[in-house]
């Protein structure tokens, strides 16, 4: 498997606004990407990434270039579509992106979060090395963080 991590770009950002997850998804990731894609418009330290398996695109992503609290950087949106789920494209996608922001970021930290129930987020997250750094829910999302270095 090849999974790619690419900024959105003119070619892309369309494609990407037709990902989405399944009906139950919806609950714990409530934001289609058009709305990522619009914030990151507006909030300029975010930036909207193309998850690519060869030449499919099979997810979407969003990070902050800005740290916050001492060297920690958010991944605020992590998705793969609906039809290409269960394949092992969220693991590679989110070690890819944890590559792309230790090398472009110098990141000590990546802050990631997921809802309570949200139990394949927490599962995935977990068995890479993201540590939950808080029983208190921050704004109703369990956080996790990696270690960068």
């Amino acid at each position: 498997m090849t999974v790619q991590v690419k900024p959105v770009s003119v070619d892309d950002w369309f494609a990407c606004t037709q990902l989405e997850v399944t009906e139950e998804q919806k609950k714990t990731f409530p934001a289609p990407v058009v709305y990522w894609l619009a914030e990151s418009r507006f909030v300029t330290d975010f930036h909207p990434m193309a998850i690519y398996n060869g030449t499919n695109l099979v997810g979407f992503a969003v990070y902050s270039d800005q740290a916050h609290d001492m060297g920690d950087y958010w991944l605020p949106a992590l998705m793969i579509d609906s039809k290409f789920q269960g394949r092992g494209y969220g693991k590679e996608a989110l070690l890819a992106l944890a590559q792309w922001m230790q090398t472009t970021l110098n990141c000590e930290r990546i802050l990631i979060g997921h809802r309570p129930e949200n139990r394949a987020a927490s599962s995935l997250y977990e068995s890479l090395g993201f540590h939950r750094i808080s029983e208190e829910l921050i704004d109703g999302e369990v956080v996790r963080a990696l270690q960068c270095n």
